[in-house]
């Protein structure tokens, strides 16, 4: 029985893309998998996502453009407000700039950059680089 389909989902991406394929599915799947792909797409660290739905939640076939050097889930989901993202992308990423920490907030699934220019804070989700 899986728990954290988000973790899951990382993971098999990461790995995916260590070993070299080009194509990954992931199932199951949820609409958080969903919109952090989005978001992954958008910055280039994938290069697209389809969902097929097979009545059991569904999957997505995602192309990888080979791009990911790390990628997790953060546990515990940590509330942040705008102000302390900075301390955060410091703790998560390696250096300034590079990367993106994902956070959900309550205009939707936005990077941490995003949610500082719209002074939103939120819980952090993921990071990538």
């Amino acid at each position: 029985m899986r728990h954290d389909l988000l973790n899951d989902a990382l993971v098999t991406l990461r790995h995916a893309d260590i070993q070299g394929q080009s194509k990954v599915e992931l199932a199951p799947v949820s609409r958080l998998v969903g919109e952090v792909l989005r978001i992954f797409r958008e910055h280039q660290y994938i290069q697209e996502f389809t969902f097929i739905p097979d009545g059991r939640g569904g999957r997505y076939e995602v192309q990888l453009s080979r791009r990911i050097n790390a990628c997790g889930v953060i546990k515990p989901r940590t509330a942040v407000p705008h102000q302390e993202l900075e301390r955060y992308e410091s703790r998560f990423l390696p250096a300034q700039d590079f990367g993106l920490l994902v956070v959900s907030t309550s205009r939707g699934v936005l990077t941490q950059r995003q949610a500082r220019e719209q002074k939103l804070g939120g819980r952090l989700i993921a990071y990538v680089y």
